[in-house]
C-alpha cells in the first residue's frame, strides 16, 4: 500500500520536529531484523531515556536538515534507523553497543555526539565510559573523603582516650582520696 503525500510530508515534520534541538544520536543499518527482535532493541533504547524510529532514507534526508543530524543524513543509504536522546548519550550507547553485539544485523553507520559527526567506532568508546550517575557519585565521593577522614581521625583520639582510661579503672591505677598523692 503506497503511502500518501500528505503521509510523507507529516512524517517528515514529526522527524523534523523530534530531531530539532537534539545534539546526540546513531544511525544504524538494520538487516534482518525479526519483530521480536525489534522490539528487544526498542525495550533497550527506552530504557536508555532515548527514542528509536525506522526511516525511509529520502524522508530522512528531508528531515535532518537544519539539524544536527545534516551531515550524517547526507550519507543515507539502505535501511535505516536512528536513536537519538536529548538526554545522557554514554546510556544510549551502551544500550546500542550491547545490543550490536548480541545481534550483529544492526550495525551503525555513523553518530552525532554534542552536535558533532562521529564514526561508529567512537560508539565503542562511548559505551565504555561510565555513565553521569557513576561519574557523580565517584566525584562525590572524591569530594566527600577528605572530610571523612578528618572525622574519623577526630573521633580516633576520642575512642582511644576512653580505652586508656577504661584500662587505668579496670586495673586500679587510679585511686581515691590520699592514696592517689601518695
Amino acid at each position: 500500500m503506497a503511502v500518501t503525500k500528505a503521509k510523507k510530508v507529516s512524517q517528515v515534520k514529526e522527524l523534523a520536529a523530534e530531531l530539532n534541538g537534539v545534539t546526540n544520536g546513531f544511525v544504524a543499518q538494520y538487516g534482518k531484523l525479526t519483530v521480536a527482535q525489534d522490539d528487544e532493541l526498542r525495550k533497550s533504547i527506552r530504557a536508555a531515556g532515548a527514542k528509536y524510529r525506522v526511516v525511509k532514507n529520502t524522508l530522512a534526508k528531508r528531515a535532518t536538515e537544519g539539524t544536527a543530524f545534516e551531515e550524517v543524513g547526507k550519507a543515507l543509504k539502505g535501511r535505516t534507523s536512528i536513536a537519538y536522546t536529548k538526554g545522557d548519550i554514554v546510556a544510549l550507547a551502551k544500550a546500542l553497543n550491547k545490543y550490536a553485539k548480541d545481534n550483529p544485523e544492526l550495525s551503525f553507520k555513523a553518530g552525532v555526539v554534542d552536535g558533532k559527526v562521529v564514526d561508529p567506532k567512537q560508539l565503542e568508546l562511548l559505551a565504555s565510559l561510565p555513565s553521569k550517575e557513576e561519574l557523580y557519585s565517584k566525584l562525590l565521593f572524591l569530594l566527600n573523603a577528605p572530610a571523612t577522614r578528618m572525622v574519623t581521625a577526630l573521633n580516633g583520639l576520642g575512642r582511644k582516650m576512653a580505652v586508656v582510661v577504661d584500662q587505668g579503672v579496670k586495673e586500679s591505677k587510679f585511686k581515691a582520696g590520699e592514696e592517689a598523692t601518695a
